[in-house]
């Protein structure tokens, strides 16, 4: 997102690691906020991982993402920001909500239990920014995106999720020369995907376009079995061995495509074809973690 903005005149970007400030500390975050005194600020740090790293730990996914959001959202507030983006999530979803997923779905069912604490952190955030410009009129906006992916991505075997998750264990396999991969669930899942870059854009797109508090899916449109995805990353690596799918495992959800006419419907459209993506993030995967 800072790379689209900076090519697209954005000159004035503030960010800051985690090192630099705890978004969790309260009182840190109100100091940071009255010092910078930005105008836009997208809330996009979360704690997040995968499958297992929701169902290990979900007191750190439900508390870490409210204090997270609570502080930035109150704190931008107070301090005068003009637009606030909170970047919510599909999980927000009822788990057997129809397909495509349209934004009217929210809290019409029960959650996915293995993600629910992090969903619920989520919603809790889209209701503060609706709160807020209910009550106050600020122009706080929430937009949900789908699966993402791309270059600079988590590989953690631990933390990340399916497409790094995957290329990662594909990639050591390849090296090692092992004769399978084993992966989590039946295959049978699908799930969407879009690449970094194609979110990047439809941020600043929302900053320069759409004032409403209803949320707002941003996704590619398209979905695949979570089998199809394997077999996609297993070219792309050149791993040769066996997929062997562990129904031991939890699935998930067991779809999650959005429906994203409401944000088409505004001029905009995502550009990076799923396939030629993965390359790209295999590419920089390799380059960059590869040891």
């Amino acid at each position: 997102m800072v790379r689209d903005l900076k090519r697209h005149g954005y000159t004035e970007i503030i960010t800051r690691t985690h090192q630099e400030l705890d978004l969790c500390d309260r009182d840190a975050v109100h100091r940071f906020l009255k010092s910078a005194r930005p105008a836009l600020v997208l809330v996009a740090a979360a704690k997040v991982g995968g499958i297992k790293a929701n169902n290990d730990f979900p007191v750190e996914f439900l508390l870490e993402n409210l204090q997270i959001q609570n502080n930035l959202v109150s704190g931008s507030f107070e301090h005068g920001v003009q637009k606030l983006l909170f970047l919510g999530s599909s999980c927000i979803y009822p788990k057997f909500a129809p397909q495509p997923i349209k934004e009217t779905a929210l809290l019409t069912g029960p959650l996915e239990p293995t993600n629910e604490p992090y969903a619920i952190a989520k919603i809790a955030g889209i209701k503060l920014c609706q709160a807020y410009a209910r009550q106050y009129g600020a122009n706080f906006i929430s937009a949900m995106p789908t699966n993402l992916y791309g270059p600079g991505d988590n590989f953690d075997p631990v933390t990340s999720h399916v497409i790094p998750a995957l290329i990662q264990r594909m990639h050591q396999a390849k090296k090692s020369r092992s004769s399978e991969v084993v992966i989590w669930g039946t295959g049978t899942p699908r799930r969407e995907f879009l690449h970094c870059d194609d979110l990047a854009q439809a941020v600043r797109f929302l900053f320069e376009k759409y004032d409403s508090p209803e949320i707002i899916n941003i996704g590619w449109g398209e979905d695949m079995t979570i089998r199809e995805l394997a077999m996609l990353i297993r070219k792309v690596v050149g791993f040769e061995g066996e997929l062997v799918f562990d129904e031991t495992k939890p699935d998930g959800t067991p779809q999650k495509l959005l429906d994203v006419g409401r944000l088409r419907s505004l001029g905009w459209e995502p550009k990076i074809p799923l396939e030629q993506g993965v390359e790209q993030t295999y590419r920089w995967f390799v380059e960059q973690c590869d040891s």
